[in-house]
């Protein structure tokens, strides 16, 4: 009743199956602590997964936009008393597009929103940091820089903030699920501390070039995703862990050929 609700259908059919599949698969476990997370191994890849991505969330550079967002408009000549305002409006950017995008996931798939989201942003960035470079030389800098602002937000809310949230759902079991949780929440509220703390001192040493570090996280971060994360739109829970499985006992061999677990198991026999 729930989830006709929920899903405003009652042709539940494909997803109650789904749910009692994976609760048979975990039958007779007990639900997992974060440690023991990081010393299973048949949980690796799942496990670096959401620790890139959620670190990423705040090592990307989003939050840091808010700091130069005054000074910024302030430059393109919009009054001071208005300013707070305009500001309230990045943030409203921001969260229009993270309903946006939990509006889309399920066309459009995880890995694109999240590849266009970094990649768009290694994109402004650099943009951004050309025009603060030249806002004091050429009139319309401050304009342009006002956009990259902008541009910057809606596109990690569009991505990143959108789909890494649902990251570990759909790629832990029941059992696992809540450490999971809780180890995306610890690394998001440090990273979070660690970007505020070192913010200035990144400012003071390297002036208008500041979004470097955060340029190289998106690039890094769009890298992972292309090489490492499989897609999961569409897929059953059982079909993901599948793709993990392959990937967390993958072996190389004499030969450089890699063989999964039961082809091991079944060439050691």
């Amino acid at each position: 009743a729930a989830l006709q609700k929920l899903r405003g259908t009652s042709d539940l059919s494909a997803e109650l199956e789904e749910m009692l599949a994976e609760q048979a698969a975990v039958k007779g476990q007990r639900a997992k602590n974060p440690w023991e997370l990081f010393q299973n191994p048949a949980l690796r890849w799942q496990l670096v997964s959401i620790v890139v991505l959620s670190s990423a969330m705040q090592l990307c550079g989003n939050d840091s936009m808010y700091f130069y967002a005054a000074y910024v408009f302030q430059e393109a000549g919009i009054p001071q008393d208005k300013i707070p305002y305009v500001v309230i409006g990045t943030g409203s950017c921001e969260l229009i597009t993270s309903v946006t995008c939990n509006m889309i996931i399920d066309y459009a798939g995880r890995r694109p929103l999240l590849l266009g989201g970094y990649i768009f942003m290694a994109g402004w960035a650099i943009v951004f940091m050309v025009a603060l470079s030249q806002q004091t030389q050429i009139s319309w800098m401050p304009y342009l820089s006002m956009a990259c602002i902008f541009a910057y937000i809606l596109s990690f809310g569009i991505g990143p903030a959108g789909v890494t949230g649902v990251l570990p759902t759909e790629v832990f079991d029941q059992m696992s699920r809540p450490a999971a949780y809780m180890i995306c929440g610890s690394l998001l509220w440090f990273n979070l501390f660690l970007v505020g703390t070192a913010f200035p001192f990144i400012v003071k040493s390297l002036a208008h070039f500041c979004y470097i570090p955060f340029l190289v996280v998106c690039v890094c971060t769009a890298l992972y995703v292309w090489f490492f994360l499989p897609e999961t739109k569409g897929k059953s829970f059982l079909e993901i862990s599948e793709e993990f499985r392959k990937r967390n006992f993958r072996t190389k061999t004499r030969a450089g050929f890699y063989k999964g677990p039961e082809e091991i198991k079944t060439t050691t026999l």
